[in-house]
């Protein structure tokens, strides 16, 4: 009988350990309020009170204490009794002026664009696309319309870049005197880190008109490393030495990023080589931050999806593309190093 009852326990306990995992949103809730909410900036000199947040931020302190309080219980922020709040290491990277703050990323990756959608994923599993019913067109579309939107997908992407790049620049060495075109690179985050570390480079950056317009590559204080290029991907790509390749290859169907491919091998000089920055899913049941990236891009992006890394082999060899090498960045990126065959 108590053999019986101890079994029944565990089995409870499984049972409780589903049902937490059903409120996890309220956590990332948490997190987007904190950093629209400016916290972080607020207790940059000193800790304080949740009542003296309130009086900085125009808002109600018993719940701002609440939102704080959950998030002490996840390492961000901490406290000294649920009295004065302060910044902890983790807390830090949500202040504005940061050099490598993740405040906008935060707001990005917590946007209704992601949310919503997700909220509708056993809609996918019938063929549906819940993006675009909610928001009435596709997703780079909607971003195009609200471009000067202050906490927009683009400011986000160039926020969270500026801390993977890190990783990413640490694992590669370019080679001297050589072109690097960054292909739908955004507002040049990436390029721009990597003409700072190699003064001999020169770059191009490659995007919509819309997008380039909000380009940071002034930022290196010689414009004769770089120029912009306007286009689309799908049509016509500038001859370089290296190509660039971040955050594309999730985005598009397997079909989309066959033609993205070919694009850039018709672009290509014989020496060129392309360097895919993507996540890539492990064959393991292990959590990866890509897992979950994953169905974000299902729920965003018609089509869209993270690869394993024989499917990124395939997807190659199908647009003529050799993989030579995959590295390991670090974090959560990593590296395809293909060449023309």
């Amino acid at each position: 009988m108590e053999q019986k009852s101890t079994v029944k326990q565990q089995s409870l306990k499984s049972a409780h350990y589903v049902l937490e995992q059903a409120i996890g949103f309220t956590y990332q809730g948490a997190l987007r309020a904190a950093a629209e909410l400016k916290l972080a900036d607020c207790l940059v000199d000193k800790a304080k009170t949740a009542e003296e947040l309130a009086l900085e931020t125009n808002t109600d302190a018993k719940i701002l204490k609440r939102i704080l309080r959950t998030l002490v219980s996840r390492n961000i922020f901490t406290t000294d009794g649920n009295v004065n709040f302060a910044l902890n290491p983790e807390a830090t990277f949500l202040c504005s002026n940061h050099p490598f703050s993740v405040r906008q990323a935060i707001l990005m990756l917590t946007d209704k664009t992601f949310w919503l959608p997700a909220n509708n994923l056993n809609q996918y599993a019938y063929g549906n696309n819940s993006f675009e019913e909610i928001f009435g067109m596709p997703f780079f579309d909607y971003w195009e319309l609200h471009i000067n939107h202050p906490d927009n997908f683009h400011n986000g992407m160039s926020e969270l870049s500026r801390v993977e790049n890190e990783f990413v620049l640490n694992s590669i060495k370019f080679p001297e005197n050589i072109t690097v075109a960054d292909i739908g690179g955004g507002t040049g985050t990436l390029l721009l880190s990597v003409l700072k570390r190699e003064p001999s480079l020169k770059g191009i950056l490659f995007d919509t008109e819309a997008v380039l317009k909000k380009h940071i590559l002034s930022q290196l204080n010689d414009d004769t490393r770089w120029q912009l290029c306007s286009g689309s991907f799908f049509e016509q790509c500038p001859e370089a030495d290296i190509y660039l390749l971040k955050y594309i290859t999730h985005d598009w169907s397997d079909e989309k990023i066959q033609q993205i491919l070919h694009t850039i091998h018709k672009a290509m000089k014989p020496s060129s080589k392309l360097l895919i920055i993507d996540n890539i899913i492990p064959e393991g049941d292990q959590p990866y931050f890509g897992k979950e990236m994953d169905l974000i891009m299902m729920t965003s992006f018609s089509g869209a999806s993270e690869h394993t890394q024989s499917e990124f082999s395939t997807l190659l060899s199908y647009a003529n593309f050799k993989m030579n090498n995959v590295i390991s960045t670090g974090c959560h990126l990593y590296i395809i190093e293909a060449v023309p065959v």
